[in-house]
Formats: structure tokens, C-alpha cells, sequence
């Protein structure tokens, strides 16, 4: 009996530290958010078996530029809720609402505040990883010395699987007025 007592009692100072260190760990992630304007940051994308790569700037909320690095010069731009691809190869712009889209998640502070705050976290190594289920499922991934942002992953509106892996160029820089300028229609 006291063998139990005493594997209880392990057990709950285990589980206690864990909690804590889950906890502190949010909290560390929550700061370093708070003090995050924008950053500019090169990705590899990876949608179902389709990779890109390219190049983005980010300004809360909600603004977003990348250029791809593939043969249609392609360039995306959200500004809130509206976002524009441009195939700038053959001058031509689409338009979609992202009023449904899961990169809302990642545009916005407050909702990727509310990923942090409210997340399953896992950890290795490596990575923290914070799981968030919604209307799409969402993890969000940092990286485990210095807490930046490193990426994410995504099943959107269409099932499809989006693996986002970031490398941070730089943060809280200042953009142009027009950086996020959506084109005008053709």
C-alpha cells in the first residue's frame, strides 16, 4: 500500500511539473506574439503531393504578400478579407473571398492568440506544436529554443493537406502603404 501511495504521489508531482512547463512554455509563445507586428519569412509549401517555395511579408492584421518561386511568377495577396492571385507570366488575376479560409487562423493575432491559448500542445525537441480544432483542423508550429513561428499545418474547406514550414527573415519591419494592395480587376 505504501508502494501505491508513493507512485501517487511521484505521479502527481510529475504531472504537476508537466502542466507547468506546458503552461509556461504557452506563455512564453503568448509574449513573444504579443510583440509581433510582421514578419518576412521564405516558405516551402506543400499542398496534398504539390510543393512551392517562395517568399512572404506578413503584417497583422490580416495582410499578407508572397511571391512563389515557380514559372507563372505567381503572387498572392490577402488584404483582411479579400485575397488576389496574380499569374504576373500571363497578366492575369483570380479573386477569392477567405472569409471560410483557414489561413484566418494565422492572419489575424487575436485568432492565433486563441490557437495558443486554447491548443492541445505537444512538444519535442524541436517543436512545439499546438493543435486546434475548429471548423478546419489547424496546428500551428514553433520552434522550441527561441519560440518563432516556424509554420503550420492545415486541412482546409476541400480536404486538402497544407504543410506551411517558414524560416524567419525578419520581424516588425515597416512596409510601403501599397505593399498589400489588392491589383484591380482586369
Amino acid at each position: 500500500m505504501l508502494v501505491n501511495v508513493r507512485s501517487f504521489k511521484i505521479f502527481l508531482i510529475f504531472f504537476f511539473l508537466t502542466v507547468n512547463l506546458f503552461a509556461n512554455e504557452k506563455d512564453k509563445i503568448i509574449n513573444q506574439l504579443n510583440n509581433l507586428n510582421s514578419l518576412e519569412f521564405t516558405f516551402d509549401q506543400l499542398i496534398n503531393d504539390k510543393s512551392e517555395k517562395g517568399s512572404c511579408l506578413l503584417k497583422f492584421p490580416g495582410k499578407l504578400k508572397c511571391n512563389y518561386f515557380d514559372d507563372k511568377e505567381k503572387e498572392l495577396i490577402i488584404n483582411n478579407k479579400k485575397l488576389a492571385i496574380t499569374q504576373k507570366k500571363y497578366n492575369k488575376t483570380y479573386y477569392y473571398p477567405i472569409s471560410k479560409s483557414p489561413f484566418l487562423n494565422i492572419l489575424y493575432k487575436d485568432k492565433l492568440l486563441e490557437i495558443v491559448q486554447s491548443g492541445e500542445l505537444e512538444i519535442n525537441d524541436q517543436i512545439i506544436r499546438l493543435n486546434y480544432l475548429s471548423e478546419n483542423r489547424v496546428s500551428v508550429l514553433f520552434d522550441r529554443k527561441n519560440l518563432d513561428l516556424k509554420g503550420w499545418e492545415i486541412i482546409d474547406q476541400y480536404n486538402n493537406n497544407i504543410n506551411f514550414t517558414l524560416n524567419i527573415v525578419a520581424k516588425n519591419d515597416v512596409y510601403k502603404k501599397n505593399t498589400f494592395k489588392i491589383p484591380e480587376i482586369n
